[in-house]
């Protein structure tokens, strides 16, 4: 299936960033990482001493959006309970091996191809079996 470059996805956090006002942020986009984004927060003198703020960084370049926020922060990251940064990493990971937050599918009783979007919400992702709510999956093209 080809088509235009996705490079911004929307995601819901689990739990949400809760702000110095107490607003609680959950919904937001991530933009795919470019090489810059992964090489330059190498020098950064907080990833220098401590490499696991490496994550800290990055997601703060690539997050465009979250909630009424100005901007994304490492402040904001630092202060993201450990289940929203987990997903985020999560999402990081699965858009930028991918460039997409879709599986190719096929329809067991027609054998006709489509997309299946993979939960970005907080549910289970396809293949996790009944740990919560059936993520939305797009009709195969026979069902439109």
């Amino acid at each position: 299936m080809t088509g235009v470059l996705q490079t911004e996805f929307e995601f819901t956090l689990p739990n949400g960033y809760a702000d110095d006002d107490g607003e609680l942020h959950r919904e937001g986009a991530m933009r795919l990482a470019t090489a810059a984004d992964e090489i330059k927060p190498t020098k950064d003198p907080r990833v220098q001493s401590n490499p696991s703020y490496m994550t800290v960084i990055l997601l703060s370049r690539v997050i465009t959006d979250l909630g009424t926020l100005d901007e994304v922060t490492p402040h904001v990251v630092e202060n993201l309970f450990v289940a929203d940064l987990a997903h985020l990493q999560d999402m990081y990971e699965r858009i930028n091996e991918r460039g997409s937050d879709t599986v190719d599918a096929t329809c067991p009783e027609c054998g006709e191809g489509f997309e299946v979007g993979v939960a970005t919400d907080g549910g289970p992702e396809v293949g996790q079996g009944n740990a919560g709510p059936t993520p939305e999956v797009e009709s195969p093209p026979g069902d439109r």
